[in-house]
């Protein structure tokens, strides 16, 4: 049973063990006879003289249905010494569907092999780093990417399974073999089963949706820029967020092997993912919030606040069902979109995850269960902390709009707003252009702006936004963001790179080998000075306001409600700058338009935004005290316009 009094567990599985128990767990996992518990791994084994390996383990699955099962392709790099002494190892395990394909990392870098068939590179610095410290580190193909039977599903039961069984394997749960089609067994042994996933994007997804199957033997994930429900990555609330949907990127990551036998399971996804936004049984299978009450590992989540690829509305409803269920936790959040932490706080990020793991991983009492639970970039290379997260004095606010001096400029505050304001759907405009001319008033977006604030606030969690519109036509999208109003310096999270610059210079994480370098090349904040910021947003076809699952057509003239879910952040709007929430249509490059061209009428009266304030009402009014004024219609640059290629959970715009 968990105990919610802590943000990380206490170690059940030494919960009999006495302090002379992790005396004996360092012998057993170092070569010296420790005489106190260690606080960190060190690396004392050799990484050039390193086991690499392969097994195939067998998932149960008959995905490509060839009459047999299918088997993952597992490269393993792990320390000799220990093995040559019968000492077990934990392990670190990355599973993905990129590492011939596509590449992991800054540096795009892809598996290698010997002549012999043996992993020569693996990508990212994992194994570099951390099998000298006595660890193992697994590297899993996907089914249907790389060697790997099968076909890929984009998030469902075989992309999870392909993981799952390979944890399971470790614990001696399931069956391994020394190549794809012999029947000559491989056992793990080597390992005692305990095991850390880890990865960005698709990889962290995967790592969600391993720990959402509650199997034994995961102890820890540590989901970066990941995403928690596979319809979320494709729609918003009916809304469609992309061109494409599933079956595009399984082409794109399967193997051409794959692709030329998993025909089949490409027509289910295009069955299962029609572009209507209406939900299916497909994405109730690839949705593991829903099965967020099994998660038994402790949950280590990055995202970047301004990810544009997987939105922050993933972490956020993860996080949130995780803290229901009591799971122990820690987050950090930065100001990047698609971003790896080692790109963006390189030597803090490795030191972190370092004593994450081994707290995990290998019981040490290192303190990092007594630091702050959340740490976030409050500017670009500024980071602060905090005990929980959200803070605990964080309460639900209504803030209201109401009519201002011109059409579309409209105040917002706690009053209950009257009337109406009407707006356009213009598909060729964005949250940037709408935020620009806040003060002007436009045909394409509704704006509500407090007056300057006489404190700080700072918005911290998920908020929602209840519009009830009257629309013209028989379709309709609808955008609400928040904004904050007032110069700043922030990462340039919608250029290439969205965030960091990639440098020439190096540094290494760990030994190297002829065929595989720790080193890396540096990155620094790439940085804009702006006069507004949009820190969270969301969308919704209003089509979808009686339903979840269907859309609807609308009756022109009618008056509909409907709530849309906004993208969680941690965001301080300083004194003297201005809190605005936009409404509008078609949000250009991150939703697509709907089959009309709408006008839409807001009643003030029924529609506000409930926003997560730490401080709660009495914080709002005493930063919303000072005297309103008129403000000119100037101009007010933000970032540029979000780049509309393809996008794949992996790493930025492909």
């Amino acid at each position: 049973m968990r105990t919610p009094a802590r943000h990380l567990r206490p170690f059940t599985w030494r919960s009999l063990a006495t302090a002379a128990t992790a005396v004996l767990m360092a012998t057993l996992l170092t070569p010296a006879v420790a005489h106190s518990a260690p606080r960190e791994s060190t690396p004392v084994y050799s990484y050039d003289t390193a086991i690499r390996e392969s097994v195939w383990v067998d998932t149960g699955l008959d995905g490509d249905a060839d009459g047999r099962n299918d088997r993952v392709a597992v490269d393993i790099v792990r320390p000799r010494e220990p093995a040559q002494q019968g000492r077990k190892v934990p392990v670190i395990m990355d599973a993905s569907p990129y590492y011939s394909c596509c590449g992991r990392g800054n540096e795009s870098q892809r598996k290698t092999y010997d002549a012999d068939g043996d992993v020569v590179q693996m990508p990212l610095y994992y194994d570099n780093y951390f099998v000298p410290r006595g660890y193992a580190f697994v590297a899993v193909d996907l089914a249907g990417t790389n060697r790997s039977d099968g076909c890929v599903d984009v998030g469902g039961r075989s992309d999870v399974q392909s993981a799952k069984a390979v944890v399971d394997w470790l614990n001696g749960r399931g069956k391994g073999y020394t190549s794809r089609t012999g029947d000559t067994r491989a056992g793990a042994g080597w390992t005692n089963g305990r095991t850390g996933m880890i990865g960005k994007s698709y990889d962290g997804t995967i790592a969600n949706g391993v720990a959402a199957t509650g199997v034994e033997g995961l102890e820890t994930i540590v989901p970066i820029a990941a995403i928690s429900s596979w319809y979320d990555y494709y729609f918003a609330q009916g809304a469609p967020l992309y061109d494409s949907g599933p079956e595009w990127l399984s082409d794109y990551v399967e193997s051409p092997e794959a692709r030329a036998r998993c025909a089949a399971v490409q027509q289910k996804i295009v069955d299962g993912a029609p572009r209507t936004g209406d939900w299916t049984t497909f994405w109730t299978e690839r949705d593991y919030v829903k099965d967020v009450r099994k998660v038994d590992a402790s949950v280590f989540v990055i995202h970047g606040m301004q990810d544009l690829n997987v939105r922050p509305k993933h972490f956020g409803q993860w996080w949130d069902g995780l803290a229901k269920n009591g799971v122990d936790r820690k987050i950090w959040l930065s100001q990047t979109g698609h971003v790896d932490p080692f790109d963006f706080r390189r030597a803090a990020w490795a030191d972190t995850l370092h004593r994450w793991f081994d707290h995990e991983l290998l019981g040490y009492d290192n303190g990092v269960d007594d630091e702050p639970m959340a740490d976030i970039e409050r500017a670009p290379d500024r980071w602060v902390t905090s005990d929980v997260w959200p803070p605990r004095a964080t309460d639900t606010v209504t803030l209201r709009p109401a009519k201002g001096g011109q059409a579309g400029v409209g105040t917002l505050g706690l009053r209950t707003g009257k009337g109406t304001e009407t707006f356009t759907d213009d598909p060729g405009q964005d949250e940037s252009d709408w935020a620009a001319e806040i003060d002007r008033s436009t045909s394409a977006k509704a704006g509500f702006t407090t007056g300057p604030l006489t404190r700080d606030v700072r918005l911290s969690g998920s908020s929602k936004v209840t519009v009830t519109a009257t629309p013209t036509t028989t379709s309709a999208h609808l955008s609400a963001v928040l904004v904050d109003l007032g110069p700043d310096t922030i990462r340039d999270y919608s250029a290439a790179g969205e965030g960091i610059t990639t440098l020439t210079e190096r540094t290494c994480w760990g030994p190297s080998t002829t065929g595989d370098s720790s080193c890396f090349r540096e990155t620094a904040a790439r940085t804009t000075d702006v006069e507004h910021t949009v820190f969270s947003r969301g969308w919704a076809d209003l089509g979808d306001h009686s339903s979840a699952t269907k859309g609807e057509p609308l009756t022109p003239g009618r008056r509909y409600t409907i709530t849309l879910d906004l993208h969680a952040s941690d965001h301080v709007v300083p004194k003297g700058h201005r809190l605005a929430l936009i409404v509008a249509g078609t949000d250009q490059g991150l939703i697509d338009p709907p089959s009309t061209s709408p006008t839409l009428t807001l009643d003030l009266s029924r529609t506000s935004a409930r926003v997560p304030l730490v401080g709660g009402t009495a914080a709002f009014a005493r930063a919303a005290s000072g005297s309103s004024y008129a403000v000119p219609g100037a101009l007010l640059d933000g970032v540029d316009a979000p780049r509309t290629t393809h996008r794949v959970p992996g790493g930025g715009s492909r």
